[in-house]
């Protein structure tokens, strides 16, 4: 009876551990479920990617139900006016500073802009802070974006 105890014990510290490391070593890299910071409804599926240390983000999935995968960015001002916003890419140049990944930008496609973008994995790992902001970063909004892979 003791032993078994014992190995109960043993096996739930061993997998909060494991979880633990997991955290510690997460990163933004994978699918992504947007949620609108107005309306907190499924907005799209975004697949972050990391390639020589910098993070992007890419639209993979419109989740609204207008959403038929032919809508273009009609007010973006750069390269990317006129493309079909699914496959887009919309942050791009982050890279990780501490917990935090910083440095890029971001498209908001529904009106053109590009703003300077910082990302904060939370301790779990399965939710990602993004903040789109003007100068500093109080100026700006944030959504929370939930893992889906």
């Amino acid at each position: 009876m003791w032993n078994s105890r014992l190995s109960v014990l043993m096996l739930g510290f061993a997998l909060s551990l494991s979880q633990t490391l997991w955290a510690a070593d997460a990163t933004p890299v994978g699918l992504w479920k947007t949620i609108d910071d107005t309306t907190n409804k499924p907005r799209s599926l975004i697949r972050v990617t990391e390639h020589n240390g910098e993070f992007r983000a890419v639209v993979e999935k419109g989740l609204l139900e207008t959403d038929t995968g032919d809508k273009v960015c009609d007010k973006c001002t750069d390269e990317r006016k006129g493309q079909k916003i699914i496959g887009m890419t919309i942050a791009k140049g982050l890279k990780k500073n501490g917990n935090k990944y910083d440095g890029g930008e971001i498209l908001d496609p529904d009106n053109g802009k590009i703003y300077k973008c910082k990302m904060t994995l939370d301790e779990s790992g399965n939710n990602l802070e993004v903040r789109g902001y003007i100068g500093i970063s109080l100026i700006g909004r944030s959504q929370i974006w939930q893992r889906v892979e």
